[in-house]
């Protein structure tokens, strides 16, 4: 099951996606994509439903973001050792945990904001998880069971904010449209393995990431798991895993975005995006 959101920013709906390729509206069966929803007996009701009853969505509808009520937009570093290579950092001996701002949340194909003082805006492609339902010192074994789904996010950065100014990398994470969440949430019983996805990007149609979600260090099991032993984990909280070689920082020379550029992103089965980059 595919589920989405769509309208304009700040006002959007629920809704599905029809097996025949429409998009069909949930307004009147639930509230949002998010909370209660999201739990494994939420999903089910949405699952016997006849989408082909419910109201069709024009097909240039804005997407939102596909989940609703983000409390925690939470990433993980360097979880490709051949992305670590390109960044000229070793494989951590644990998964490197940071905060991305929930208000850097937008739809899939809302553009790239390069932010004031940006010299060094990056991409990053990367498998995002979903959680359904509360997890709390869950093992790893136990860990799928709180996810509702997975899709696709590109983790935007400012490299220059991110590395070469004091602190940690909130800032250089954190910039409106910084965080393209969609186009849509692909349940979890529709992903047969999460560790074996092929994903890839381009800037200006060249290909700049190729790569497969097997070659990350902390599986998604893990990694919630992982994350579950230091803070609770509510539906609707996102992670994003990490992200194959290919970034514009570790290429030679740096090569970073600019107004005008289009980037587009996808990961098998779970949907692509499209962004235009544009300056603040």
């Amino acid at each position: 099951m595919k589920l989405l959101r769509y309208g304009p920013v700040g006002a959007e709906r629920p809704a599905m996606m029809h097996t025949d390729g429409t998009i069909r509206d949930l307004t009147d069966v639930v509230e949002d994509i998010g909370g209660k929803v999201l739990s494994d007996a939420g999903l089910a009701k949405l699952r016997v439903l006849d989408a082909g009853v419910l109201p069709i969505v024009a097909e240039n509808a804005r997407l939102g973001a596909c989940v609703a009520g983000t409390g925690k937009f939470i990433c993980i570093g360097l979880n490709y050792a051949d992305h670590a290579a390109e960044s000229g950092m070793a494989v951590p001996p644990e998964p490197v945990i940071f905060m991305k701002a929930t208000s850097a949340i937008c739809g899939p194909n809302d553009p790239i904001i390069i932010p004031r003082g940006s010299e060094k805006t990056d991409w990053e492609v990367e498998l995002g998880v979903v959680i359904g339902t509360k997890a709390k010192y869950v093992s790893e074994a136990d860990a799928l069971a709180h996810v509702a789904g997975y899709c696709v996010i590109n983790d935007v950065s400012e490299r220059a904010f991110q590395t070469e100014r004091a602190g940690q990398w909130t800032k250089g994470k954190s910039c409106d449209n910084f965080g393209q969440i969609g186009p849509w949430l692909v349940t979890r019983d529709e992903v047969a393995d999460p560790q074996n996805l092929k994903m890839w990007l381009t800037v200006n149609g060249k290909t700049m990431q190729n790569g497969s979600t097997k070659t990350m260090v902390y599986g998604v099991a893990h990694v919630v798991s992982y994350l579950s032993q230091f803070m609770t984990l509510h539906p609707g909280d996102v992670i994003s895993t990490g992200t194959p070689p290919g970034v514009g920082m570790g290429m030679k020379p740096p090569t970073y975005l600019r107004k005008g550029d289009v980037v587009e992103l996808a990961i098998e089965g779970l949907g692509q995006q499209r962004q235009d980059v544009i300056a603040d």
